[in-house]
C-alpha cells in the first residue's frame, strides 16, 4: 500500500481537475445514492437490528433545576415485556461537539435542564418501552433555576474556551467610544435571537451490539469518529474496541456532531443485557435533549462619516449556555472581516442558564450574527440616504480589517453588483411603506453573506481493483449534502473512469479518519485527500505503462500518452491501493479564507392581516470551484430557507417558569414549508481559490444561511416602515406598527 499527502503550504497554480478531458466536476451530476434512497435500499440508523433486538426509552426529568431523590421503578419493571430499568451513572445528560475525545458530563441525579435523561427503560418492543417509561415515578427536590437569558444578562462572563481559536472571543482596535462621538451618523441598537432547534428529518437513533469486548454502533452521526472516541472514553475502552457505522444520515445541521444521550444509553444497555439494543428518540425527545442553537442578545454600534465610510464597528454578544459547557454562539465571527473600519470591537460573553445544551447549529455564529449586522447596515444606509449596496461597496476592505492578512480570494463586491443587476435592484421600492398592490405592501431588501472556509486533516483510501473498478473508503459521512456523488466525480475525473465504475464507502470508523461532515468542510477536506491519493495512483499507473504521468491523459478507463494507449485494468495487477491524506498548512494560517455572497429579496405584507410572504428571491455566491452545481444549489437553497425560517418562524420556546420546551414537535416548532418559499434563483460566480486546497473550492453548505434572514427583515421594513429587532418577526411584533 502506498501513501500520499498534501499539506496546504503553497497555492495550487495547476489543479489536475482542470485537465480532465470531459470533466464531471463542476457539472450537475445527480446523486449516485439517490436511487438507493428513493427505493428504500439505503438503511438509516433505526432500520438496523437483529431478531433479538431490544428497545430502549429514556426517562426524562420533569423539572428544570433540582435533584432526583428517588426513582420508583417497580410498576415499570412489572409491566409485560420489560427487560430492565437502567439508572447507570454513565447515562450522559449532555452531548457536545467540542468535547473532543473527552467523555461528556456523566448523568447524575442533579438535574440542570427540563427533560434531562435520568434512566433508560428497555423492553421487547418500542411500544412497551415507551409505556413503561411513563410508569417510572420520580421523587425530586425542585431548586431555583434560570430559564430566561434576559434575566441574567448582567451576570454574563467571557467564555471559558475559544474553541480551537476559531471564534475570537474578544478583539479591540482603536477608540470605539471616541469614534462614535465624532461620527456623522450612528446606529446603536440591540437585536435578539431565540434558541432554535436543528429539527433534522431523521430523528436521532442508535443500535448497539457487543461481541465480547467489541462494541458496534449503527447510528445517525455527522462525525462517527468523534462519537467513537467520546464513547470509548465514557466506557473505559480503547478506541479500537468501538466501531461506529453511519453510512446514511438523514440530516443533522450540527445536532449529530458529538456523542448524544441515545448512543451512550444504547451501548450501556446492550452490554448490561447481552443483546442488541435500539434507542430511537421520538421527535419530542429530539427537541428536548439533543442540543439547540443558543439564544443571543446582540448590541451593534456602527459609526460612519457623511460619505458612508465606516469609522466604527462594535458587535457585542451575550449568549446562553449550561453551566460548565464551553461552546458559545460566536455571533461576531463574520464581523471581524466583512467591512473596513479603523475602530473595532467584537466581544462575546456567556450567561449560564438551566436550558438544554447549546451546540453548533448550521452556520454557528454567522447564522444569527449576520442577521443582526446586516440589519444594522441597512439602518445605517437609511440614515445616510445611501443605497444599501453602495454602502457595502464603499466599505469593502483590501485586506482583513483586523489581522492585515490578504484574502485568498474575495468576490463579495462582484456578488453585490451581479446580484443587484440580476434582481433589478435599481427599480426597487425606495420609500418604506409606500409601495402597495391592493392590500399588500411590497418591500425589497438585501444583505451580504460571508462564511469562513475551514480546512482540517482528512484521510481516505482509494483503490483500483483488477477489473478497473475504483473504490473510495473513508469515515466521512453524507448527511444529505452529496458526499457520495462529489467524491465519485473527483475520482472519475482524476482517474478517467466512468462514474458508475466508482464506488464510495462512507461512515465507518474502521476506515481512514475524516474531518467529519460539519463546518462546510466535508467535501473540500475529504475531496482533497481523494485528490492526493488519485495523484499518486496516476503516477503509479503511468509507471506501469512506461510513460510519465505529466504527459498522460486519463479517460474512458484508459491511459493515453503519445503512442501508448492502455486500459487501466491491464496496469493494476491484483490491484493498486493508496492512502491519501490532507492537512492545513501555511496557506490556511497566513490568508483569510471565506466564501461570500449577496441576497436580494422581495416581501409582500398584507396591510389588513399582517401576513408576510416571500415573493421573489435572488442570491449570488462565490465559493471557489463549485464541485457539483446541482448538489451545491440544493445546499444553497436549503441554507436560504433556513435563514428565512430564522427571520420569520423559528423559535424554540422554553417556559420561563420551568425551563420546559413548550413547542417540542414539528407541529409547533415552525419551519418554512413549500408554500412559504417561492422559486429561489441561485447563481455562482466563476472563481478558483488556489490557496484553499487542490480542488480550488470553498465551503458552500452554510453560506446560504448567512445574511438571508437579514434580507427578509430589511425587505419587511421597506414594505411596512416597521423595524423588528426581536427575532423571529412574528405577527404580534409587526402588526401593531402597520398602517392599514
Amino acid at each position: 500500500m502506498s501513501e500520499a499527502s498534501i499539506t496546504m503550504d503553497a497555492p495550487f497554480e495547476r489543479s489536475l481537475l482542470d485537465t480532465a478531458p470531459a470533466p464531471l466536476v463542476g457539472t450537475s451530476v445527480s446523486r449516485v445514492d439517490g436511487p438507493f434512497k428513493v427505493t428504500g435500499q439505503a438503511r438509516y440508523a433505526a432500520e438496523h437490528g437483529s431478531g433479538d433486538l431490544a428497545y430502549g426509552m429514556l426517562v426524562r426529568a420533569p423539572v428544570g433545576s433540582g435533584r432526583i431523590d428517588r426513582l420508583d421503578t417497580a410498576a415499570a419493571e412489572a409491566m409485560p415485556g420489560v427487560l430492565a430499568v437502567i439508572t447507570d451513572a454513565r447515562l450522559i445528560r449532555n452531548g457536545g461537539d467540542f468535547a473532543g475525545a473527552a467523555a461528556p458530563p456523566h448523568g447524575s441525579r442533579d438535574v440542570v435542564y427540563f427533560g434531562q435523561p435520568i434512566a433508560l427503560v428497555v423492553a421487547d418492543s418500542f411500544e412497551r418501552a415507551r409505556a413503561a417509561a411513563s410508569a417510572v415515578r420520580l421523587s425530586y427536590e425542585r431548586k431555583p433555576g434560570v430559564f430566561d437569558l434576559a434575566e441574567v444578562l448582567d451576570s454574563a462572563e467571557p467564555p471559558t474556551n475559544d474553541i480551537f481559536g476559531l471564534f475570537l472571543i474578544h478583539t479591540e482596535q482603536g477608540d470605539v467610544a471616541g469614534a462614535l462621538k465624532q461620527a456623522a451618523v450612528v446606529v446603536d441598537e440591540v437585536w435578539t435571537t431565540p434558541s432554535q432547534s436543528h429539527a433534522p428529518m431523521e430523528p436521532h437513533a442508535t443500535v448497539a451490539q457487543w461481541d465480547g469486548r467489541r462494541l458496534t454502533l449503527h447510528g445517525s452521526y455527522q462525525s462517527p469518529v468523534t462519537t467513537r472516541d467520546q464513547l470509548a472514553t465514557l466506557l473505559g475502552l480503547e478506541t479500537a474496541q468501538v466501531r461506529v457505522l453511519a453510512p446514511f444520515v438523514g440530516g443533522g445541521f450540527g445536532s449529530k456532531l458529538g456523542l448524544m444521550p441515545e448512543a451512550a444509553a444504547a451501548a450501556i444497555a446492550a452490554q448490561r443485557l447481552g443483546r442488541p439494543v435500539k434507542v430511537a428518540l421520538p421527535r419530542q425527545h429530539v427537541f428536548e435533549m439533543t442540543g439547540r442553537r443558543p439564544a443571543t442578545h446582540q448590541r451593534l454600534r456602527l459609526g460612519a462619516d457623511a460619505d458612508g465610510k465606516l469609522t466604527t464597528i462594535a458587535h457585542e454578544t451575550i449568549t446562553d449556555q449550561l453551566e460548565g459547557e464551553m461552546f458559545f454562539e460566536p455571533a461576531g465571527i463574520a464581523t471581524h472581516l466583512l467591512y473596513a473600519a479603523p475602530n473595532r470591537l467584537v466581544d462575546h460573553k456567556v450567561a449560564r442558564v438551566n436550558k438544554l445544551l447549546g451546540v453548533s447549529m448550521r452556520a454557528p455564529g454567522e447564522g444569527v450574527g449576520q442577521l443582526s449586522l446586516e440589519c444594522a447596515m441597512d439602518e445605517l444606509a437609511e440614515k445616510l440616504d445611501l443605497d444599501p449596496v453602495e454602502l457595502r461597496l464603499r466599505n469593502e476592505p483590501e485586506v482583513h480589517p483586523e489581522t492585515g492578512q490578504a484574502f485568498s480570494s474575495r468576490s463579495l463586491a462582484e456578488c453585490l453588483r451581479v446580484g443587484a443587476e440580476r434582481f433589478g435592484w435599481t427599480a426597487r421600492n425606495r420609500a418604506p411603506g409606500r409601495c402597495r398592490d391592493g392590500e399588500w405592501l411590497i418591500g425589497h431588501g438585501m444583505a451580504a453573506s460571508a462564511r469562513g472556509n475551514l480546512f482540517g486533516p482528512a484521510k481516505v483510501r482509494v483503490r483500483i481493483d483488477a477489473d478497473g473498478l475504483a473504490a473510495v473508503e473513508t469515515e466521512m459521512t453524507d448527511i444529505g449534502t452529496g458526499t457520495y456523488t462529489i467524491l465519485s466525480q473527483i475520482v472519475a475525473d482524476l482517474l478517467g473512469v466512468a462514474l458508475d465504475r466508482v464506488e464510495v464507502r462512507l461512515g465507518d470508523t474502521d476506515a481512514p479518519t475524516s474531518a467529519g461532515s460539519g463546518g462546510s468542510w466535508g467535501a473540500t477536506t475529504a475531496g482533497s485527500a481523494v485528490y492526493a491519493a488519485c495523484e499518486k495512483l496516476r503516477v503509479m499507473l503511468a509507471e506501469a505503462a512506461g510513460v510519465t504521468s505529466g504527459n498522460a491523459v486519463f479517460a474512458d478507463g484508459m491511459i493515453v500518452a503519445g503512442e501508448v494507449r492502455r486500459p487501466l485494468s491491464e496496469l493494476v495487477g491484483n490491484g493498486m491501493v493508496v492512502d491519501g491524506a490532507t492537512a492545513p498548512g501555511t496557506s490556511n494560517a497566513h490568508f483569510s479564507q471565506s466564501s461570500y455572497g449577496a441576497h436580494f429579496c422581495e416581501m409582500r405584507v398584507n396591510a389588513v392581516t399582517g401576513e408576510m410572504r416571500v415573493a421573489r428571491w435572488n442570491s449570488v455566491f462565490a465559493a471557489g470551484r463549485i464541485l457539483n452545481t446541482k448538489t451545491a444549489t440544493s445546499q444553497a437553497i436549503g441554507g436560504i430557507v433556513f435563514g428565512i425560517g430564522g427571520a420569520l418562524t423559528e423559535e424554540l420556546v422554553h417556559d420561563v417558569r420551568t425551563g420546559k420546551v413548550v413547542n417540542r414537535d414539528l407541529g409547533e416548532y415552525h419551519v418554512p414549508v413549500h408554500a412559504d418559499i417561492p422559486d429561489i434563483d441561485v447563481l455562482y460566480l466563476e472563481e478558483r481559490d488556489r490557496l484553499a486546497n487542490p480542488l480550488l473550492a470553498k465551503g458552500i453548505g452554510e453560506l446560504g444561511v448567512c445574511g438571508s434572514g437579514a434580507a427578509v427583515a430589511n425587505a419587511i421594513y421597506n414594505a411596512t416602515g416597521v423595524r423588528v429587532r426581536d427575532f423571529p418577526i412574528t405577527l404580534d411584533k409587526l402588526f401593531p406598527g402597520i398602517t392599514p
